[in-house]
């Protein structure tokens, strides 16, 4: 079915398909097109596609965002067509290699928190136009709480699960506290640097991919990201990230994070990471 997509759109400009992996979200395929390598991903949500396309705009040796070549509908969802970059996924790296990749990591976030969105509106992930649905920061981290179009019936999951939802309640209320707190900048954030998102190669960034989860707020979040998931990659527990990062707990932040991965994991019946995530985060206030 791929195939015969790519080849009624592009005819004999594009070679066979040939699948790179899949995520939660996407199917990644590698070819060339008018003699390029390209990446086509297929998927359920065109919005996301649709913001890398916005974000592929600040591409920069300093950024290396892949070039946005073409999008639209396709069969049972969207497609998006990229320059195919190369490397090593981030979260795939051993702990030699991360040492090496970290300076350079922390370098494109803060090339990510310079870009100027200045015509734009809003905090919270923000849509294909570029405006985002919530008139404080605060606003956007407390709706973690709230049901979304992505991970429909979470609550009651949870509510139903072995962790049950005491300890995501018990977090929600200290993040309610932090929030208002909470410097209200208006800055890119990635939000999801690891799950195969940023190639490396020889302690350089290659690209930085997939921009749909991505938020208007305190660009200090991408770090928070890194400080939460960090214990999950054994490899890499010699480095101390709260001293590379520099910027201290970002408790409120770290509690989003884990809120937002119980509600994932509530949604997909992950029941053993969503009591590693409930009792992480219930370690954080404890």
């Amino acid at each position: 079915m791929i195939e015969g997509f790519l080849r009624r759109r592009y005819g004999d400009r594009a070679t066979p398909p040939v699948l790179l992996g899949a995520g939660e979200w996407s199917a990644a395929y590698a070819l060339t097109l008018d003699g390029r390598e390209v990446v086509a991903r297929f998927g359920q949500h065109g919005e996301d596609y649709a913001k890398d396309r916005r974000m592929a705009r600040h591409r920069s040796t300093s950024l290396p965002i892949p070039e946005f070549l073409d999008s639209g509908p396709a069969e049972d969802g969207y497609f998006a067509i990229t320059r195919r970059a190369h490397g090593d996924f981030l979260d795939e790296l051993d702990g030699d290699a991360m040492r090496r990749a970290l300076p350079a990591t922390l370098a494109v976030l803060d090339e990510v928190r310079k870009i100027d969105i200045s015509d734009t509106t809003g905090y919270g992930s923000w849509r294909p136009d570029g405006n985002a649905p919530f008139a404080t920061w605060a606003e956007a981290l407390l709706d973690v709480v709230t049901e979304n179009d992505r991970t429909p019936g979470w609550r009651a999951k949870l509510e139903a699960s072995p962790t049950g939802a005491g300890p995501f309640d018990e977090a929600a209320a200290a993040l309610r506290e932090l929030a208002e707190d909470c410097p209200d900048r208006r800055q890119i954030i990635h939000g999801d640097l690891l799950y195969r998102n940023v190639l490396t190669r020889d302690g350089a960034i290659t690209a930085v991919l997939d921009w749909g989860n991505s938020l208007y707020g305190d660009a200090d979040y991408d770090l928070a990201w890194l400080l939460y998931w960090w214990p999950w990659y054994p490899a890499w527990r010699d480095i101390d990230i709260a001293a590379a990062t520099g910027r201290g707990p970002l408790l409120a932040y770290q509690l989003h994070i884990g809120l937002d991965a119980q509600t994932y994991c509530a949604h997909t019946g992950r029941w053993d990471d969503l009591a590693r995530n409930a009792a992480q985060t219930l370690a954080l206030i404890t």
